[in-house]
């Protein structure tokens, strides 16, 4: 069996999206659209009304007949029972569940979603209008609670609530996501246009998504006040009232631990091996080779996301594309798709 049908319907489901879209660029929300954008944000603070709306135009963008055929190409649906797929959300950045759900309606199984307490309203809504255009999806789609009678789960969450989930839903087939972050790899020949495209990877959705770019690889020698030029168009993040609160406490206990950093008023860069970072600090570290460099990643390879980078033997995304990935990227390079087709 193809495809047929449901390309046709989540094309036209991102028919619907590119029209909100184009009504949110021409002020010409509905009310109710309106309102729904403030009680997200008031819930979720990092949900800024420019946040979600960056995230619907992605998946306005990915969801069109030549971007879902492409994707699906490779893959055969079967005839097989249904089964009820468990779906455990993430609430760090809008909208970051709807893959998964995406592929639960490709694969023809049902979902039983249970969304983050930071996230109650935005995958609700995203799903309801994919209901608009087949209404089936009220039905296989549900939003629950409390996760029961499933045969499956998927579930996104921090290194410690794998550990719950692996304990409660081990028996199943899972998928359990952990912490991960992303890296870019800067050259000597990277230009500035290019780290400006990076900042972009660096403080969209305010570097909270796993995507988002937290530590840096620059070559010896690299002047810093590159990045922080090149980066200068992004000081308005400052202005957000959590942001702000994360830079003055990080800023202050690097002060007060004596540790060097560099900053400028609205980011950090600390020289740290870590990969993971506090919101407004941004980690970097030199290499020396790309033999160095390629060890090293080598090594990180289960903590990393996405690679940012020109650098075709070791980078996944182009700078300022790591937030933008292709239909079939996986998070953790794991096929959700083919997961679900198996059961």
């Amino acid at each position: 069996m193809t495809f047929g049908t449901e390309i046709q319907i989540l094309t036209e489901f991102g028919n619907k999206l590119n029209k909100l879209v184009e009504e949110y660029r021409n002020q010409n929300l509905s009310s109710d659209i309106q309102e729904l954008i403030q009680k997200a944000s008031a819930i979720n603070p990092w949900f800024t009304p420019e946040n979600v709306w960056y995230g619907l135009s992605y998946w306005a963008s990915m969801l069109n007949e030549e971007n879902l055929e492409n994707w699906l190409d490779k893959y055969q649906k079967e005839h097989k029972s249904v089964k009820n797929v468990g779906i455990i959300t993430a609430g760090n950045i809008p909208f970051v569940g709807v893959h998964d759900l995406i592929c639960v309606y490709l694969s023809g199984h049902n979902a039983s979603v249970k969304t983050s307490s930071d996230d109650p309203l935005l995958t609700k809504w995203m799903i309801s209008i994919l209901a608009e255009v087949d209404q089936s999806v009220a039905e296989r789609i549900r939003f629950v609670d409390r996760l029961e009678n499933i045969d499956a789960v998927i579930a996104t969450g921090s290194n410690n609530s794998a550990r719950y989930f692996e304990y409660y839903f081990g028996k199943y087939p899972n998928i359990i996501r952990k912490n991960r972050n992303s890296i870019a790899i800067v050259t000597a020949d990277t230009t500035y246009d290019q780290l400006k495209c990076l900042a972009d990877d660096v403080f969209l959705y305010f570097g909270l998504g796993c995507r988002s770019v937290s530590k840096l690889y620059l070559p010896e020698g690299f002047d810093l006040q590159r990045i922080f030029g090149a980066f200068y168009d992004w000081r308005y993040i400052i202005q957000h009232h959590r942001y702000a609160s994360n830079y003055d406490y990080n800023r202050v206990v690097y002060l007060m631990s004596k540790e060097p950093i560099l900053e400028n008023g609205f980011f950090i860069l600390r020289q740290n091996q870590a990969l993971a970072t506090p919101v407004s600090v941004v980690h970097y570290e030199y290499y020396s080779s790309n033999d160095e460099l390629a060890l090293i990643i080598n090594q990180l390879r289960d903590q990393i996301q996405c690679i940012v980078g020109a650098e075709s033997s070791l980078c996944t995304d182009d700078y300022g594309k790591a937030q933008w990935p292709s239909i079939d990227s996986y998070a953790d390079g794991v096929d959700t798709l083919q997961f679900l087709l198996q059961l």
